[in-house]
């Protein structure tokens, strides 16, 4: 058969590698009217720039905030860090509880013609010692209307722990109470609290029921005086009443060192964060072996009359 058309050999002498075709054929583009020219190519969006360089910005912010958390975690993770914040809060303005009144229906809900009551259950084989020390000191600002139950899940109950709020003398109509505190000794793994029982849900935990009820004194914070506070009620729980002998004797160490600066474990003001330290170190035994600073906090601690009727439900 013969060929459609003829095609000259490629492998002659005279053939050059810059003289061969870029491509088979070409073909006319069909997405265009025929003798227009090729659009020219399109420019980025500004706003698309803007918006990329923007997100570019913020990465690169976020990796050195993200660099400089990492450092400062290095520094605070052991309790004898180089990295000391007490100095800061010597700036906060202290006040005695008594002279603070907070505003109990701003925290708790304005309910007309009911006591706002706070309702706590706790084993008795774990007494929460530190909610009875606050209130002790709750009672000392505020008029509150006291009870001491015991659930069915209960058999029996020591009678100190049933007389621990003491007798109430004054019988006075409820409406003339400012806050309802009832204690219920109930088969509980911790402690439960409510102040809203239709609607709340429990806070549970010695520590963040203690929180909360020495929020009722109306004390104010700065941000790192706060910090400090809360870490000093989680070392407590978590390690000097949970934690390892060696994790005992390192925060015996730190708060030794704490209160050889300061009267009290931050600043110069009784906080929570004392109320917490004392009754673990109570429940736990360790008291006895405490270092110098911290046995003589503890007696500061005891010279007040909330912590020394709590002593006599050791005995």
């Amino acid at each position: 058969m013969p060929a459609m058309y003829k095609v000259r050999p490629l492998h002659g002498a005279g053939v050059l590698a810059e003289h061969l075709p870029t491509c088979m054929y070409p073909l006319p583009n069909l997405h265009r009217p025929p003798g227009t020219a090729a659009p020219p190519q399109e420019e980025a969006d500004p706003s698309l720039q803007a918006l990329e360089s923007r997100q570019e910005e913020i990465l690169k912010r976020l990796y050195e905030l993200k660099s400089a958390v990492d450092g400062l975690s290095k520094m605070i993770q052991t309790p004898d860090a180089d990295f000391d914040v007490t100095n800061i809060i010597q700036t906060d303005e202290f006040s005695p509880l008594t002279k603070n009144v907070a505003d109990l229906d701003l925290m708790l809900g304005k309910d007309y013609g009911a006591l706002k009551d706070v309702v706590i259950n706790a084993n008795p084989s774990l007494p929460p010692l530190s909610l009875l020390v606050i209130h002790s000191l709750l009672c000392e600002q505020y008029k509150i209307l006291s009870a001491v139950h015991t659930h069915s899940s209960v058999k029996s109950v020591p009678e100190n722990l049933l007389k621990c709020f003491g007798e109430q003398t004054k019988k006075q109509p409820r409406h003339e109470y400012q806050l309802g505190f009832t204690l219920i000794w109930k088969d509980v793994p911790k402690p439960q609290m409510k102040f809203s029982i239709q609607t709340m849900c429990p806070i549970e935990g010695e520590g963040n029921i203690a929180r909360f009820l020495f929020s009722l004194f109306g004390q104010k914070y700065n941000a790192v005086t706060s910090t400090l506070i809360d870490s000093w009620v989680d070392t407590a729980i978590f390690q000097l009443k949970e934690g390892s002998s060696k994790e005992r004797g390192a925060v015996l160490r730190s708060m030794n060192a704490a209160l050889g600066k300061s009267s009290w474990l931050v600043g110069n003001e009784l906080t929570v964060a004392d109320v917490v330290a004392w009754c673990t170190l109570q429940q736990t035994g360790t008291a006895s072996t405490a270092p110098a600073n911290v046995q003589k906090w503890m007696k500061s601690c005891e010279n007040l009359a909330p912590f020394s009727s709590v002593m006599k439900l050791l005995k």
